[in-house]
């Protein structure tokens, strides 16, 4: 595969590491939690060549710089917002995963102005969405991390992300019945999120349509053949006209 090379944006107290190619109608693509956008290297220099792509690093993850006391859902999205802002970007797809999955939930709340097809991969907006030994897990990992922090070990930026998944999203059950831009959800077969709490998401949102994908896990789901070809079907189907980058 083509190797792609990082670009930065300088926003407000943030920098944006981002690879960019292509020059067919924009996808923007979002990473997971403790990721970055290097998991979508081949979306951007195989399966989605045809389209101008976007892969961003969130802040506090991969390439990306910030100064930060907290992460959260909603300031990650207004990167996401600012980013298109500044870039004159008018219109795009957007493929979220995970973490990443939840920002596409929020974005599409917050700036349905900006997304024309939007698909959420594994996504959850409430902590308690993910299944119980996840969050045992999770939980255990955290504590021990808050001891060693106490100890002087510098894993803060760890415990800041690890935050992310122990806390709610950011948007109410009404809110996603709010969301008009309609969505592709995606989830695994063996997934770290309760298939009722992603069937309820599906439910919530009006015109979105759910797909499982079998013979996968949460892990792996994002390079499956099921998962690029039901994105593709997506993005491809009654397609409308997206703006691309404005000069």
């Amino acid at each position: 595969m083509n190797n792609l090379p990082t670009q930065y944006f300088d926003l407000p107290t943030l920098r944006v590491a981002y690879c960019e190619t292509g020059s067919g109608n924009n996808l923007m693509l979002l990473h997971g939690n403790s990721e970055s956008k290097s998991i979508f290297k081949q979306y951007q220099t195989e399966c989605f060549a045809d389209f101008h792509t976007y892969a961003l690093d969130s802040r506090g993850h991969g390439q990306s710089r910030s100064v930060d006391t907290e992460y959260t859902i909603p300031q990650f999205c207004q990167d996401v917002i600012n980013f298109c802002q500044e870039k004159g970007i008018r219109k795009t797809h957007l493929v979220g995963y995970s973490d990443g999955g939840n920002i596409t939930l929020l974005l599409a709340k917050t700036a349905p102005h900006l997304f024309d097809r939007v698909i959420a991969i594994s996504p959850n907006y409430l902590a308690s969405g993910s299944e119980e030994r996840f969050l045992q897990a999770l939980t255990r990992q955290y504590d021990r991390m808050k001891r060693w922090n106490r100890l002087g070990w510098p894993n803060r930026k760890k415990m800041m992300r690890y935050d992310l998944m122990l806390n709610d999203i950011g948007i109410s059950a009404e809110e996603l019945k709010s969301i008009r831009t309609g969505m592709l959800i995606l989830y695994a077969e063996r997934e770290m999120i309760k298939e009722a709490h992603i069937k309820q998401i599906a439910e919530l949102i009006p015109n979105s349509k759910l797909q499982r994908i079998d013979g996968c896990h949460h892990m792996n789901i994002l390079n499956q053949p099921g998962t690029i070809a039901a994105i593709r079907k997506y993005l491809d189907g009654n397609p409308r006209e997206v703006n691309q980058q404005t000069p």
